[in-house]
């Protein structure tokens, strides 16, 4: 009786399961359904053809990574949901027209080989997807860290990726400094980002881009990871080369040691430049613009824990108004603001072309014409490198034309090296150039140091912030024309007679885009002979 039961039910089971009047089509099988197995299916296929692509490839490509990583996923996960929509709408369907009985959870039934197949095919599928999903999720962090994303995705950031690649820092990632350490600050990161996404999309950026960035960690927490200010100590010797505007090109020469200094006594004598990192002071100030070039206001708290507060003479700041100013505590980048993103002015960019040994210094008044095309004002880089050409070409050919005959190549040489360099350091199209992004090291292109150190900000007690050369360094040599000078007292010395060095603003004549301009129209700059009339007296002699 046993046997017979047994034998009677298996074709009932059977017949439940093959019979195509009983059987009952899956709530998988509609038309929404469909559509969104087919958008899933074909972007799986473009990821895994993106993915062997990537491979082979020999190097990172911006727009290839975030179709594949980003993109790709992103619409083979909306297929995904396309799916569980149409089901949930096929369901309602059934339900609503009572030609089935749509029991109200579905039923899962192992002693159904169908039903078996059909889990152990979805449980592969998902753990598939879960570990692509962990896959690309992790190329997708790992992307959105690299130096690559950062620079190369948006065109916005073109000015910045390019100085990036010419800088000291260009070995190092982005995010090192623009993110840091931590899930926090990854987090925030990310959010800034999706701000900068719409405004790249709707065409609402800053042009150029405004810097200082405000929201910057503390360089102790990014800089600090590298550079220890406790280990900062000694003397470094530095040549400055300064080539002229007078038809030899003549080379200027100084020879200094920079004072780096050190903020440790454990690791040398407290002192120097870097005094102002020494871990038991803090300075704070006031800036007045947002670039923080303008700085009326200074509050110096030693070891001992003793304030001493300086204002300009000019400020006029009432104690009411120092109290709800808005301070920021100084530190690396208040110098440093520029220690990857560096726009050198065309002064100092032809400079270091010449002590580079890219152009031919007999070419004549090859520094005037460089410096000249280079600090034009231009609406494109392509309207800015035929002009270059066109402009330099034209200078050599009509003023100087045996030279244009003999030394086509170093010509040509010339104006290859100066279109790299506006490439380098200008960006017309974000209007980004050295003028929007000052460089605060030194004095000598800007106010810089002197923003602090220009012998006006005064204390109550009537101390002063010193603007002494020998403070900061000590003059070796110089080189003017040919003759070497050597400076008594390690004091620089200007090659006219400027009277009171405590006065000197180098940024005030040195516009770092063109010869000094004298308020009189003298004529033939390479005659100048500034000490001929400056005697050094209150009078012109």
């Amino acid at each position: 009786m046993s046997e017979k039961t047994t034998a009677a039910q298996e074709p009932q089971e059977t017949s439940e399961e093959t019979n195509p009047k009983r059987k009952i089509p899956g709530l998988f099988h509609n038309y929404i359904s469909f559509a969104g197995t087919a958008i899933s299916l074909a972007s799986l296929t473009c990821i895994v053809f993106l993915i062997i692509i990537e491979l082979n490839s020999g190097h990172e490509q911006p727009y290839l990574a975030i179709f594949t990583f980003i993109l790709f996923p992103a619409i083979m996960i909306f297929g995904f949901f396309i799916i569980i929509v149409g089901m949930l709408y096929e369901r309602r369907r059934r339900r609503k027209s009572k030609s089935l009985e749509i029991p109200a959870y579905p039923i899962l039934d192992f002693n159904i080989a169908r039903q078996r197949r059909t889990f152990l095919v979805l449980l592969c599928a998902v753990l598939l997807f879960l570990f692509m999903s962990a896959f690309g999720s992790y190329r997708v962090y790992e992307y959105s860290e690299s130096v690559t994303f950062c620079g190369q995705t948006c065109h916005v950031m073109k000015p910045e990726f390019t100085a990036y690649n010419v800088s000291p820092h260009s070995q190092v990632a982005c995010v090192a400094c623009h993110v840091g350490d931590g899930a926090e600050f990854y987090v925030r990161a990310k959010f800034n980002g999706m701000r900068q996404l719409y405004g790249v999309t709707f065409d609402s950026y800053n042009k150029p881009i405004k810097t200082p960035v405000h929201n910057m960690r503390p360089a102790n927490d990014t800089c600090g990871k590298c550079h220890s200010p406790e280990k900062f100590h000694g003397d470094v010797l530095k040549t400055f080369n300064h080539y002229g505007f007078d038809e030899k090109n003549s080379l200027n020469q100084t020879r200094m040691l920079i004072k780096v200094g050190g903020g440790n006594a454990i690791n040398g004598q407290i002192g120097g430049i870097h005094w102002h990192m020494n871990l038991a002071n803090e300075i704070e100030y006031i800036a007045t613009d947002e670039h923080r070039q303008n700085i009326p206001w200074v509050r110096m708290k030693d070891s001992s824990g003793k304030i001493i507060e300086y204002s300009t003479k000019d400020a006029n700041l009432s104690e009411q108004q120092i109290t709800n100013a808005s301070k920021r505590k100084m530190d690396c980048i208040d110098c440093h603001n520029r220690p990857t993103h560096i726009y050198l002015p065309p002064d100092e960019a032809v400079d270091n072309s010449f002590t580079a040994g890219k152009f031919d210094a007999s070419l004549p008044f090859l520094k005037l014409k460089a410096v000249e095309v280079l600090s034009k004002q231009y609406n494109s880089t392509d309207e800015a490198v035929q002009e270059i050409s066109t402009n330099l070409d034209e200078f050599y050919r009509t003023n100087h034309a045996d030279i244009y005959l003999t030394k086509k190549d170093s010509i040509a040489g010339a104006i290859t090296e100066i279109q790299h360099i506006y490439q380098t350091y200008s960006f017309p199209e974000m209007k980004t150039d050295w003028r929007t992004h000052p460089d605060n090291i030194g004095h000598y292109k800007v106010q810089g140091c002197f923003r602090c150190h220009d012998g006006q900000h005064v204390s109550r007690e009537g101390q002063v912030i010193r603007n002494d050369c020998n403070v900061c360094h000590t003059t070796l040599d110089q080189t003017f024309g040919g003759k070497t000078i050597t400076s008594p007292n390690g004091q620089f010395q200007h090659p006219a007679n400027l009277g009171d060095k405590g006065s000197w603003q180098c940024a005030a004549c040195h516009k770092n885009d063109r010869p000094f301009t004298h308020p009189l129209n003298l004529g033939d700059i390479s005659r100048f002979q500034c000490a001929e009339c400056h005697k050094g007296q209150n009078s012109l002699k």
